[in-house]
């Protein structure tokens, strides 16, 4: 059974640099069909949350330039689930104004935050492991995240250091820790203590407004100052006013690493953030020598350990490369080591310093 208390924000507006040349500024990575299914990874986050979550109850916030691209491919919300920001604010003034605006509707509601982007093979038990900590959360002053069995020292992630349980598979969270170093995360790893920081909340919408307005008080003033506009006609000026003057915090350093009411839930449900080159390969049907070829022909020779990503119809004849990514996509080829993806972001800044944005 829906439960109409349940509601669901999806937070669509981040560009995905680290995708580039795949995902570009106008066009970025929620928005793109990555396995060739005819579905984005936006698409799909809202195919998921419908199964338990009513509809009308989910809301997509993403940045105003990208308010056709959400309406086009997820006609079946209507333009009051759509909020759309102004200016880049990253996810504590996101996930404000959208605890705001849904008090207005429902103050009893319970709320699952969610990125637009990630990956769930496992979905029915992502599924149960939400629902169940909708329960936990309802009613409650209790903030709680979704932590994932690491299986490997990734340094790509935020960690969560675990406590004691408060209950089936519910733990008081230690500690956070921001994105660690190889050889500190490598000790994460062997302790057994922590997990990944999936990126995923649960929280009763009067919990996380109330530690809101008490860790951010600077975002409080500006979100917070007029709550009888939210769900009105004035909503949109009043946003159009106050949300460029939001900081630009991130909701882990500014309320859950700060917080003292913060809870974790542990899941194994095939989570990924597809955040990296990386993370796609590794996610990837891979030939015998260990390479990934997505949505073009391949013709690979002596080659081992490469990812290419060409334009659909064409064809990849490649001999002798191991340990690449190739990947093209409208007006940009990209060939560097695969080990060297963190640096696509300097190639990205690079290219718009030197040629503008029509690379970007």
């Amino acid at each position: 059974m829906i439960d109409k208390n349940s509601y669901c924000v999806i937070m669509g507006g981040g560009i995905g640099s680290r995708f580039w040349p795949f995902s570009r500024k106008s066009l970025p990575k929620q928005f793109l069909d990555f396995f060739g299914t005819g579905r984005s990874l936006l698409q799909m986050t809202l195919d998921r949350f419908k199964k338990i979550i009513p509809t009308e109850n989910i809301l997509i916030v993403t940045n105003a330039m990208y308010a056709d691209l959400v309406r086009e491919q997820l006609p079946e919300l209507k333009d009051e689930q759509i909020l759309l920001e102004p200016a880049r604010r990253n996810t504590a003034p996101c996930i404000a104004w959208a605890s705001y605006h849904i008090k207005a509707r429902n103050p009893n509601a319970n709320i699952v935050v969610a990125p637009s982007d990630h990956l769930i093979l496992k979905e029915e038990e992502f599924l149960d492991t939400v629902k169940k900590g909708l329960d936990f959360v309802a009613q409650s002053d209790k903030l709680l995240t979704l932590g994932i069995k690491p299986n490997r020292p990734e340094t790509g992630y935020g960690y969560i250091q675990i406590d004691e349980p408060v209950g089936d598979n519910f733990y008081k969270v230690k500690t956070f820790t921001e994105k660690p170093e190889l050889e500190l995360a490598k000790i994460f790893l062997e302790s057994g203590e922590f997990y990944w920081n999936s990126g995923l909340f649960m929280w009763n919408v009067n919990s996380i407004i109330n530690t809101g307005e008490r860790l951010l008080p600077e975002l409080a003033a500006k979100l917070g100052s007029n709550p009888e506009v939210y769900a009105t006609e004035n909503e949109k000026a009043f946003i159009e006013e106050n949300f460029p003057a939001c900081p630009n915090v991130s909701i882990d350093i500014g309320v859950m690493e700060k917080a003292d009411n913060v809870f974790v839930s542990l899941g194994d449900f095939g989570w990924s953030d597809l955040g990296t080159w990386g993370s796609l390969y590794d996610l990837s049907e891979k030939d015998a020598s260990g390479n990934v070829a997505l949505k073009c022909h391949s013709q690979l020779y002596n080659c081992k350990d490469n990812i290419v990503v060409l334009p659909k119809g064409k064809l990849a004849v490649i001999d002798g490369l191991e340990g690449y990514l190739v990947a093209e996509s409208n007006n940009v080829l990209l060939i560097c080591r695969k080990d060297e993806e963190h640096a696509i972001r300097k190639y990205v800044n690079d290219a718009q310093m030197q040629l503008g944005d029509e690379f970007i």
